[in-house]
């Protein structure tokens, strides 16, 4: 047997090797395969629909659309009446992201999508992390105007965009979704995940927030996915320890326990606990309505 032979042979699934060419066929991308794609841009015309608020989001209430959720809530309880919202659901199973009108606002086809109508011509923002520095910077709230704090603000936000793909689509994707498990695959990512939760713990050991004594934008981006959301996410709790991570854990509490990411957490969300489900939000009165038996997400 050749060397590549012997290579083949111990790959997944047995036997593979890369083409010379990559070529796409439906089926590639697993479970994900309906809605994944190699090439970007609308599949069928469907315009987005407009509330009557300054400010529409077109969202899911996974964690990056629960980011932005949060931050709208909490600008409202700070008394900042502009950033009064309509929360329209977008299907992500169904291609909704794929509809003219929300390629026209997002070229990339993730959600969130969202725009400000407030301003003339209107502002289409793409990129959670981008909608919630344009409401900070709008509101002149949750972003801090000391330079250093500033600086660090936007570290942290900036750090939380660029480290969650090791822990969604890289640990999430492998270690729940991936067609047969990898071991070499779920063992790089676990141990990426794991480090970052220690950067985090360390960090948090000596701050109450991401930045000292201050609640910012960090702490709204990073909570959905590294302080509630790896609760629950991928049902891997105990298998990465989560609950070693006291400091995180602490802070997690803490986060959660106010009433603007309570609500926040609720809105767009279609899985879990219908009573803590609000699929579209158009008024602060949703929040007190029951909700109807969830839709497929």
């Amino acid at each position: 047997m050749s060397d590549a032979e012997d290579a083949a042979a111990r790959n997944q699934p047995a036997g593979y090797m890369p083409p010379a060419v990559w070529t796409w066929e439906p089926g590639n991308g697993g479970a994900f395969a309906a809605i994944n794609r190699p090439i970007s841009g609308a599949t069928h015309d469907k315009e987005l629909p407009i509330g009557k608020h300054p400010i529409q989001l077109y969202s899911l209430g996974t964690p990056n659309g629960i980011k932005v959720t949060i931050m709208l809530e909490e600008l409202l309880a700070a008394g900042h009446s502009g950033a009064e919202y309509d929360a329209w659901l977008i299907k992500i199973s169904e291609g909704d992201q794929f509809g003219s009108g929300f390629v026209a606002v997002n070229p990339n086809s993730k959600i969130p999508a969202m725009v400000d109508h407030s301003v003339d011509p209107v502002v289409h923002l793409f990129e959670s992390g981008s909608m919630m520095f344009y409401l900070a910077e709008k509101f002149g709230a949750f972003l801090p105007s000391d330079l250093h704090k500033r600086a660090a603000t936007m570290n942290w936000l900036m750090w939380q965009m660029g480290a969650t793909p090791f822990l969604g689509g890289g640990f999430g994707h492998f270690y729940a979704y991936a067609p047969f498990k990898i071991q070499y695959a779920i063992d790089r990512y676990a141990m990426e995940v794991k480090r970052q939760l220690h950067v985090l713990d360390t960090h948090l050991a000596k701050n109450e927030y991401m930045i000292g004594d201050e609640y910012t934008i960090a702490d709204m981006a990073i909570y959905p996915w590294y302080g509630a959301g790896i609760r629950v996410a991928y049902n891997a709790r105990e298998f990465l320890g989560i609950d070693d991570y006291k400091n995180v854990a602490r802070w997690t509490d803490q986060l959660g326990a106010r009433e603007a990411v309570k609500r926040g957490a609720r809105v767009n969300r279609v899985f879990g606990d219908p009573a803590k489900q609000l699929h579209e939000r158009h008024d602060a009165s949703d929040f007190d309505r029951m909700v109807e038996e969830a839709p497929a997400a």
